[in-house]
């Protein structure tokens, strides 16, 4: 261990990031920063070629960001998996989507795993940052990486940090997020500490692997239901007649005892959808339904499709029907001012609306073409003419994005965001959520 402490020590430690998209490159670039010699490992061979050269392929990262190193001969990239062979510390940060029984696929860590065993050396720290089920790092790769060779903690440190990354914030980026950290063992938990004490500036430790990744679970759970809530609450409005935007507004201005949180067309991203179910299904191997996940999810689940109902009814208003209807999706991102469309309620809403007739088109300035979930489509340029759609539905609310114009020239909108509250004009033709 005191070789291990003493190469993180003095930066001469070779760090291998496996997985090398929204997590993992964040990671590489702090690494760099603090004088390691940094290695991303990642099947794709555009984002190992792009990185190689120094240039970026996420909006958070600057190029700038990564050149310096490469020219430096600090940061590399490769598709081969020997490198692992060369590694003093792994940091794991593969994707843990869900299958489509909405059950764990633990597809991408066990290959990981796999990888890193075969080439294995005394002396490694391997850290897991991708989301998982409590009882991940213990259950899999403890025995996968000891295996009757290593001793866990004096010849192999194994530790659990939830990643905390939030594409588009401007605020809180890798360093200066907090990093909740649990080791295997406590010698595990001393060497992750020196490493991530290197890059991140407050560690904050845990008792166990299995608490460090209960705590991811919590923070996204937590927002999964509140959202779920508020969607519900969304619903009852409308049924009373209520705006439930003034309603949360006026609710936030409680100081104490309230924190507010907004509806929407549903859930995107690579978390808050699918970071609940996993702990939803791990408690279901112990016999315990989850049942504030699953109502959530069962609710933000039925948005897309509450989105196009109030098309349909706002169509049925002009005496339209969706069929043959030309409707813009206004945004497709999940969030604003981001160009990551995954998991984005904006497809299930394409789809549906096809599936009833409707000719659907989208505009979004941070995603200039998509391929998600079987729709390939383009966005329609800047100077496109709002007033040539029967329907507008702003799904995302970029900042960029001319609202005034949309209610200006539109002849329909349907706002699941609120994105036209302080906008001059019209509002006769506007279905809120």
């Amino acid at each position: 261990m005191q070789e291990l402490l003493k190469k993180i020590e003095d930066r001469s430690a070779h760090i291998v990031v496996v997985g090398i998209g929204y997590v993992g490159l964040p990671l590489v670039v702090e690494f760099a920063q603090a004088g390691f010699s940094v290695t991303g490992y990642d099947k794709d061979r555009e984002k190992v070629r792009l990185l190689g050269l120094g240039e970026s392929y996420i909006g958070d990262i600057p190029s700038s960001a990564l050149a310096p190193h490469v020219a430096a001969g600090r940061l590399r990239a490769t598709t081969d998996p020997d490198i692992l062979g060369s590694a003093d510390a792994i940091v794991v940060c593969v994707p843990t989507p869900l299958n489509k029984t909405k059950d764990p696929d633990m597809r991408f860590i066990l290959s990981a795993s796999d990888e890193i065993a075969e080439h294995q050396h005394p002396n490694m720290l391997i850290v897991l940052e991708s989301t998982t089920y409590p009882g991940t790092t213990r259950e899999v790769l403890v025995p996968k990486l000891t295996a009757g060779r290593y001793e866990l903690g004096k010849d192999v440190f194994i530790a659990f940090s939830p990643e905390r990354v939030d594409p588009g914030n401007k605020t809180y980026g890798t360093r200066n997020t907090p990093k909740v950290l649990g080791g295997a063992t406590p010698g595990c938990l001393e060497v992750a500490m020196a490493l991530y004490g290197k890059i991140i500036e407050t560690v904050v430790p845990v008792s166990s692997t299995d608490a460090a990744e209960m705590v991811k679970l919590l923070e996204n759970t937590f927002r999964a239901v509140n959202i779920g809530l508020v969607n519900e609450v969304a619903l009852m409005s409308r049924k009373l007649g209520i705006d439930v935007w003034e309603v949360i507004r006026a609710a936030a201005t409680k100081p104490f005892g309230f924190m507010p949180f907004f509806p929407g067309p549903g859930l995107g991203g690579h978390c808050i959808p699918i970071d609940p179910l996993y702990l939803s299904w791990r408690m279901r191997t112990l016999k315990y339904q989850a049942r504030f996940i699953e109502l959530a999810d069962t609710i933000n689940s039925a948005m897309p499709e509450y989105v196009v109902h109030l098309v349909q009814q706002a169509l049925n208003g002009e005496r339209k029907a969706a069929n043959g209807s030309k409707i813009l999706v206004s945004g497709v991102a999940y969030k604003r001012d981001v160009a990551d469309y995954r998991e984005s309620p904006a497809f299930d809403i394409i789809h549906q609306l096809q599936e009833l007739g409707a000719e659907v088109r989208y505009h979004d300035p941070y995603v200039p073409e998509c391929d998600e979930g079987g729709i390939v489509m383009r966005s329609e340029p800047n100077t496109l003419a709002y007033g040539e759609y029967d329907a507008v539905v702003i799904v995302t609310d970029h900042a960029s994005v001319d609202y005034a114009r949309i209610l200006r020239e539109a002849k329909l909108v349907v706002d699941t965001r609120d994105a036209l509250r302080k906008v001059e004009g019209d509002k006769g033709k506007v279905v809120r959520l």
